[in-house]
């Protein structure tokens, strides 16, 4: 059986929620076939079989929340089935000899005893091997369990098999006292089964003695592991090592891929819990001694916990998850990290309405409908031409200002699953009627949930038009590592001094806020200044 797993979708992607099945158990499907539809982020994402076969089981419901990694579908390849007839025959062959020989009888009952072991695993969606893979790992003594496969969805090779057999021997072969074999992460995604297995001393069975061992190990590995340069990990595996603050070149292992030391989740893990057992007990300590200072950190992380809201008659609930979950958690970020300050201002933009109602019909001809959106995305680019630092991204990690050379224009856009911002890449380059037409494709593919994640990637500067729903000014938040975003009003008829007399005219009203850090005030100021030049007459633009 090939058990497909949720594959990783992106960077950063941790999880996501099956929106729809497209395969029911029993269904044939063909590879690159869809199975799922599957929500990450802010993208829903198509998930195709990677091999032909039978459906036999849907390890998720619409709805249900599965991690990338997890057992998703199981898919019954063709072969599969003459495999297991084929296994199964060879049985009695072995229980034939084994009554003639009561030693080889004992050694195929062991096989055999272990064979089941297998077979009990991968029904429970924890082991895929083929049998030849199986029947090598018992030949060379090695826990099929316990080896992390490198083939598709999770697949154990005859080559992780071999991995592992030279591992436990130069393991055996050790004269350094005991070593520690870290074990695969539990089902539930909590953590790891048994924190630390010994080798030679087995005394310290209990978690705190798995702790203690982790920690020796930290100690008299770490400056040789902390000096690698390479070490090979799943995009997984990194993401939980940046989350747990964990140097990836520092956590032990014995385990390599292609002759490069290689580190599963569980090692990340178990490492971090090593290094958090030392920082209690040295906390400990210090609280023990009166250090007001332990006393300080005990409270911050107190007031770090989660907070439980009772819910009254009449009151519902919702997940906070995928979309919603997203943008909340990229909104506090940015108000986190970010000291934003915005500036308002408004024009008048006479020229702008002139130039949509004398081009629109023109764009009708092509099937375009030409909004004002286009217009503002190309006057916003040629803005950031003149005031490139508008055009940036702060690198807090090597402490530089980068500046882009490209104007790639996140358009905000509201939608029924949340706020979406597709990019539109290189503005400055593109006519108005071609940026009409790929701002409608993206915006309009975005409220259907048919948008790439990677169409929602890698823009230098935002757009967002909430005067479209109502208002004129705001506050937008900034979408980092940016370090500006604009905010349009409602266009409509205000009232305005000319020549001494009150006259309503249509103006735009817009809210730029900026990062502080990188722009001062005096550049946010002098960067609308020139985006109103050209959105008070559009013609400028035929001068770039």
């Amino acid at each position: 059986m090939f058990e497909f797993n949720l594959p990783d979708l992106g960077e950063g992607v941790a999880e996501g929620e099956v929106l729809t099945w497209h395969v029911s158990p029993g269904d044939a499907v063909t590879e690159d076939q869809v199975l799922a539809e599957v929500e990450t982020d802010k993208a829903a994402v198509d998930v195709p079989s990677p091999v032909n076969g039978i459906v036999r089981e849907l390890h998720a419901e619409v709805g249900e929340m599965v991690q990338t990694g997890e057992v998703l579908v199981t898919i019954e390849e063709e072969g599969d089935a003459e495999a297991a007839d084929s296994t199964d025959e060879a049985e009695p062959s072995e229980a034939d000899t084994a009554q003639a020989d009561s030693d080889a009888g004992e050694a195929t009952a062991a096989d055999a005893s272990e064979q089941s072991d297998a077979n009990t695993s991968t029904a429970d969606g924890r082991v895929f091997a083929s049998p030849s893979v199986r029947r090598l790992a018992r030949e060379k003594g090695v826990d099929i369990a316990a080896v992390d496969g490198s083939g598709p969805g999770g697949r154990v090779t005859e080559g992780d098999v071999e991995a592992a057999t030279a591992s436990a021997g130069e393991t055996a072969d050790s004269d350094d006292g005991p070593t520690s074999v870290v074990s695969k992460v539990s089902d539930d995604g909590d953590g790891p089964t048994t924190g630390v297995s010994q080798g030679d001393d087995a005394s310290d069975t209990d978690d705190e003695g798995a702790v203690k061992s982790a920690v020796r190990r930290v100690s008299d590995d770490g400056q040789e592991a902390a000096s690698r340069d390479q070490t090979l990990a799943t995009p997984a595996t990194r993401k939980v090592a940046r989350e747990l603050d964990v140097n990836i070149n520092a956590v032990p292992t014995d385990q390599t891929r292609d002759g490069e030391p290689y580190v599963d989740e569980s090692a990340v893990r178990t490492y971090a819990e090593a290094q958090q057992a030392a920082q209690a007990a040295d906390a400990e300590a210090v609280s023990a001694e009166g250090d007001a200072a332990g006393t300080a950190a005990e409270a911050g992380s107190a007031g770090a916990e989660t907070t439980a809201v009772e819910t009254g008659d009449g009151e519902r609930r919702e997940p906070y998850r995928g979309v919603r979950r997203s943008i909340g958690e990229q909104m506090a970020r940015s108000r986190r990290e970010v000291p934003h300050a915005t500036h308002h201002d408004q024009v008048v933009v006479s020229g702008l309405v002139e130039a949509r109602e004398r081009l629109a019909p023109l764009a009708k001809e092509r099937d375009i409908t030409l909004t004002y959106t286009p217009f503002v995305v190309k006057c916003v680019a040629a803005a950031l031409d003149q005031h490139p630092v508008l055009n940036t991204a702060l690198d807090t990690e090597n402490e530089e200002i980068v500046y882009r050379d490209v104007h790639n224009i996140g358009v905000a856009a509201a939608t029924d699953h949340g706020l979406v911002v597709p990019v539109v890449n290189d503005v400055d380059r593109k006519g108005l009627v071609e940026l009409a037409d790929e701002i409608n494709d993206l915006v309009g593919r975005a409220r259907e949930r048919d948008i790439e994640r990677s169409e929602m990637q890698g823009g230098t500067f935002t757009v967002t038009n909430f005067g479209a729903i109502g208002g004129e000014y705001a506050s937008p938040i900034i979408n980092v590592p940016e370090t500006a975003i604009l905010g349009i009003g409602a266009l409509k008829e205000r009232p305005v001094a000319e020549d001494g007399e009150v006259v309503a005219k249509p103006t735009l009203p817009l809210s730029l806020a900026i990062d502080h850090r990188v722009i001062d005030g005096a550049d946010a100021a002098r960067f609308v200044n020139t985006l109103k030049e050209y959105l008070s007459d559009p013609t400028r633009l035929l001068l770039e």
